[in-house]
Formats: structure tokens, sequence, C-alpha cells
């Protein structure tokens, strides 16, 4: 069942939204080398519990922390660790809210210190391929058009595109329908309609697309440990222009010129 949702509970989960933008930009701030990824979690978390609102990802199917990290090779889902990040290392902080009833959702992909040209160059495709993947999503279209326009882009430059894991719609509850894969043809799938709000989240890999699951149960790794990269916004399909209701200006801020 997918749930469309009013311009009013649009503009709540905008606010919840917005919060995990802020979220993230305090992470951003202690991402150095030295760090460990249980500090981003603590900052997370207290950021979080301080506007009011509560960590969505905190006992998610029992997931143990409110935000999940993901290192180099982790894909996504990464659990948080008194494991210190290095120059060279990128971090995935994906992160949710529950505020006012709804969800928000967002990831980004921070660089620790220097990290190569290469794998700069990984974070910029996929981060591009999101706004490509948002510019699709159109009342009158298809999930397809959006898994479409990720893949195509990406693999282009060739890089790869995870199949396990995909974005989802959202709002009362985290993950909601429908599906939101990041391939697919166009012109295939459910249709595009005003109210549907739905996280585009690719996670491109610098290797091939295979994946595979730690021990943990939780974190996704690349199958040749290869880096890989997710990007995520939360969106509402509107009639005219699609609303991006999640932020990266204020991680960019806290980046200055270091951002991607």
């Amino acid at each position: 069942m997918i749930y469309l949702k009013t311009d009013e509970e649009i503009e709540l989960m905008r606010e919840s939204n917005l919060l995990v933008a802020r979220t993230l930009a305090e992470v951003g701030k202690i991402v150095k080398p030295g760090v460990t990824t249980l500090e981003l979690d603590k900052v997370a978390e207290e950021f979080i519990r301080s506007n009011d609102a509560i960590p969505s990802f905190l006992g998610y199917g029992g997931f143990p922390n409110s935000i999940c990290t993901s290192v180099n090779d982790q894909v996504v889902h990464g659990i948080p660790s008194d494991k210190e990040l290095k120059e060279g290392d990128i971090v995935s902080v994906d992160c949710g809210v529950l505020k006012n009833g709804f969800h928000g959702d967002s990831c980004y992909t921070f660089c620790v210190g220097e990290v190569s040209s290469e794998i700069m160059s990984l974070l910029k495709t996929t981060k591009e391929s999101l706004y490509k993947g948002i510019e699709a999503a159109k009342v009158g279209g298809r999930l397809g058009d959006i898994g479409y326009a990720v893949q195509s882009y990406c693999e282009a430059k060739g890089y790869s595109v995870v199949r396990e894991f995909v974005g989802h719609g959202i709002g009362h509850d985290m993950h909601e329908d429908p599906m939101v894969p990041n391939y697919g043809r166009r012109g295939n799938g459910v249709l595009l309609k005003d109210g549907m709000v739905i996280a585009i989240e690719p996670m491109i890999n610098l290797g091939k697309k295979d994946v595979y699951l730690q021990p943990d149960g939780w974190t996704a790794v690349t199958a040749d440990h290869k880096y890989a990269a997710h990007y995520e916004h939360t969106v509402a399909i509107r009639k005219g222009k699609t609303d991006i209701l999640s932020s990266f200006e204020y991680v960019e801020q806290v980046l200055g010129n270091k951002a991607i």
C-alpha cells in the first residue's frame, strides 16, 4: 500500500528531514583521522534528542545505534565501533529521525582527510547520480525511470550499482512501499503520483556490484573489497518540480571547499 501525503504532512516531513540534514552537518564537523564511528554516533544521537526527536535507526529491527557508519568497502548498514577512522578513508553516514510522527532519512559520504582522486571521482559520480534520479522522479513517470537514470549514469562511468539494497517509501513508518531500486528500465514499475514521498539512495561500487553480509547480520560489504559510496535524499513527488525535503546545504557549509 502506497500512502500519498497531504501538503500538511509533507511540511511535517520536511521538518524531520531538515533535522537529519543538520545532524549530518554536526557529524561532519568532527569527521577526521583518529575519530571513531562511535563518537560520530554519540554526536548524532545527542543532537537529535536535543531537538525533541528520536533516532529512527536505534533499535530498528534490533539495530544497536543511532546512525549507520559504513567505512570504505562497507556499502550500507555499518555499525558504529571504537575503530578509529584514518587518513584516506571514506565513511557513509546514514541518519534517520522521527519527529512529529514522521520519519526523515538521508545519507552523505564523507572523506577522512585527503582521499585519492579515484575515490573522489566515485563519490562525485554517486552524488550526481542521486540528482539524476531525482530529476526522473516526476508525476506520471514510473519507478523504473528513477532506477534507469541512476544506473545508466553510473555504469557509463565504469561503476556498478548494488542490487540487494534499494530506496523506499517513507512516512509514519521508516520503510514504506514502494521499493525504489537504483537500476531499472524506463517506463516500467509503479506509476509516480503527486504526494508520494520516497527516499532515493544510490549505493554505487568502484568495482563489481556483488556484496555480502558480514557476521554481525547488518553490515554489507563489497565482495571485491573495493570502495563504495552512498548518498540519499528524501523527496516528495509533486506536480511541477520534485521537492527535495532533506538537504546537503548544512553539510556543505561545514565542509566548505572540501565538499564533493
